[in-house]
């Protein structure tokens, strides 16, 4: 009762406009900070070591604002429209695919109450919003009137279409040992989940990386190809299709494109933290603290899952297109329903 009072005098105090404007403004804010993690510390630093190279190091301490000045630079590139361009279709496209990004970041829990929408439905309509992408970068490969950036669109869309499935397959094993769509309640049900050691004595707070690891490695790889990172880059490769559906884009445009790329990737690994880590929660922490502390668990998870992306990303030779499709259709998608019946007997079983 006191929750619901306290609940109700805050929307009366704030009113549900300024609520939404925050949530709003929060999500806005997080989409260019994850970017950036990423950007400095996996593209331009992780890798840079690991190739035994430095990278930039000229702007700020040890290269720190490398990012900002990348930023500065595009803003002050000249936004050029192709003479038969569709000039509509070709301005709103990047925005499209950042849309799909932002609505992502919309059901991602970072702790016990910061969340800006706690949806029952939560993993369906993370799996649908991040499916539109796909219509803001087949809006770009058409309306550039550039065969090399169609093909990239159709290319694209193609790969996009084959790796949603597994990737949905792959969430299916969770929501069923969770037995919820609601992102919080996956989380709550991970804190819930007890393993049995021998039969001598329990532990709980397992995440489903353990029942469920089958899925963890086909999501991952789904979401790799649905971020077109390689080894599933075909949609932009450079040796063929110079920067395929970006071709022609410059400027902020072709920044909304970089960025949304980078976001996405940000926001696939809180995702496949938060439904196979546990996401926020930790042992053992419970109210205040925990609205503390799970917001630095929840980032440190998906940083981790993020270095997998970009050490598979900078390990691997890109595939060719019909060992991209065969993989999804061939390998990914028997596995996938492999790991379902495996759920269900296992979930009947015990």
């Amino acid at each position: 009762m006191t929750s619901v009072t306290s609940t109700a005098l805050l929307a009366v105090e704030i009113g549900w406009q300024w609520l939404t404007a925050i949530k709003v403004g929060a999500v806005l804010a997080v989409i260019p900070v994850g970017a950036l993690l990423y950007v400095y510390f996996y593209l331009f630093k992780a890798v840079s070591h690991m190739q035994s190279r430095l990278g930039p190091m000229e702007a700020g301490p040890h290269g720190t604002l490398q990012p900002v000045v990348e930023l500065v630079k595009f803003l002050q590139k000249e936004d050029i429209f192709p003479e038969r361009a569709d000039r509509i279709v070709f301005a709103l496209a990047p925005f499209v695919v950042m849309m799909s990004t932002f609505m992502l970041y919309l059901v991602i829990p970072a702790g016990p109450r910061l969340i800006a929408e706690d949806l029952d439905t939560g993993v369906f309509f993370a799996l649908a919003v991040s499916s539109l992408s796909v219509i803001g970068i087949l809006m770009a490969g058409w309306a550039s009137a550039n065969k090399y950036s169609i093909t990239g669109g159709l290319r694209a869309a193609g790969q996009l279409i084959a790796y949603e499935l597994p990737m949905v397959l792959a969430v299916i094993g969770v929501v069923m040992q969770a037995g919820t769509m609601s992102l919080q309640g996956i989380v709550r049900a991970q804190a819930d989940y007890e393993v049995s050691v021998f039969g001598l004595f329990d532990i709980t707070g397992i995440p489903f990386l353990l029942p469920q690891f089958l899925g963890f490695v086909i999501f991952l790889i789904a979401a790799q190809a649905e971020l077109t990172q390689t080894p599933f880059d075909m949609p932009v490769a450079e040796s063929e299709l110079v920067t395929g559906y970006m071709t022609e884009y410059t400027g902020v445009r072709f920044l909304l494109f970089f960025m949304a790329e980078f976001a996405s990737a940000f926001a696939f690994a809180a995702l496949s933290s938060t439904l196979f880590l546990g996401g926020w929660y930790v042992p053992g922490v419970e109210g205040t603290m925990a609205d503390i502390v799970g917001p630095i668990v929840m980032v440190a998870k998906t940083m981790l899952v993020g270095f997998v992306i970009f050490w598979v990303r900078f390990t691997y030779p890109r595939l060719r297109e019909d060992q991209l499709q065969g993989f999804a259709w061939k390998v990914l998608i028997p596995l996938s329903l492999v790991n379902i019946l495996l759920t269900g007997v296992f979930k009947v079983a015990f």
